[in-house]
C-alpha cells in the first residue's frame, strides 16, 4: 500500500504491507508525520480525458435533444451520433452529470 507523509507543505509517498504504516517517516533528518487527509485526497487523472460515456448515454435520436439540453444549461457538451458524451476533464463531467440530475456513486467527485 501507498501511504502519504508531510512535513510543513511537503508531501512525499511511501510503501508499506497494509496496517503495518508508521506514524512517522525520516528523511535524513527531517521528521515526516503520515498525513491521511493527503492519502484520502481525490486527485483528478490528467490523462483519459476526453473521453467518451456510455453510461451516460442516450438513445441516437436524442443525441441532438441531449446536446441542446446541455447548452442550455451552460455545460456545452459534444454528443456523438450514438448520443455519448464526451466529457473534456473531470470538473466538465461533474458539471454535465449535474445538470441532468445524475451522480456517479463510484466516482471521487
Amino acid at each position: 500500500m501507498i501511504y502519504c507523509y508531510e512535513h510543513g507543505d511537503t508531501v512525499i509517498t511511501r510503501s508499506f504491507p497494509m496496517g503495518k504504516a508508521p506514524k512517522f517517516v525520516f528523511v535524513g533528518k527531517v521528521r515526516y508525520r503520515r498525513s491521511f487527509r493527503a492519502e484520502h485526497k481525490g486527485i483528478p487523472a490528467t490523462s483519459g480525458w476526453p473521453f467518451e460515456c456510455y453510461a451516460s448515454g442516450v438513445h441516437a435520436d436524442q443525441a441532438q435533444e441531449l446536446r441542446d439540453f446541455l447548452a442550455k444549461k451552460g455545460v456545452p457538451t459534444d454528443v456523438t451520433p450514438e448520443g455519448n458524451p464526451i466529457y473534456r476533464d473531470a470538473n466538465h463531467r461533474k458539471r454535465a452529470l449535474k445538470a441532468r440530475g445524475l451522480h456517479d456513486n463510484s466516482s471521487y467527485l
